[in-house]
């Protein structure tokens, strides 16, 4: 199953509350993102159709290992391009929102080469 860019999002969400919060439920992830109940139902839903995700019988949400590693693939694009939209000088709050819209649609291969980029020469 393909996930779109709003599902990886929740993944990551996912992963980030669980670090900083331990046992995350639907709830947590709706007042994160800002998203209403039904649209984090829904999207629960089909995360945890395609094998994303697991509900426990009290409604704490866990990651499987497939979408324990989409979400730090996600979440580690992010932190790297807001780090490294910063060093070129774009404001902290620029360069987050900026590196948000970038990870979704990088590939593999041009995010690998940035990467060695930067590690190489800054």
């Amino acid at each position: 199953m393909q996930i779109q860019e709003s599902g990886e999002m929740y993944l990551e969400t996912i992963l980030i509350l669980s670090k900083d919060i331990g046992t995350v439920r639907s709830i947590d992830v709706g007042e994160y993102m800002g998203f209403s109940k039904p649209s984090v139902s829904r999207a629960i839903k089909l995360l945890k159709d395609g094998g994303y995700i697991t509900v426990n019988p009290e409604g704490h949400l866990f990651l499987t290992d497939v979408g324990l590693e989409l979400a730090g693939k996600i979440y580690e694009r992010h932190n790297f391009l807001t780090d490294f939209l910063v060093k070129l000088g774009v404001d902290a709050q620029t360069a987050a929102t900026d590196a948000c819209k970038i990870e979704h649609h990088i590939s593999d291969s041009s995010f690998k080469a940035i990467k060695k980029f930067v590690n190489k020469n800054m």
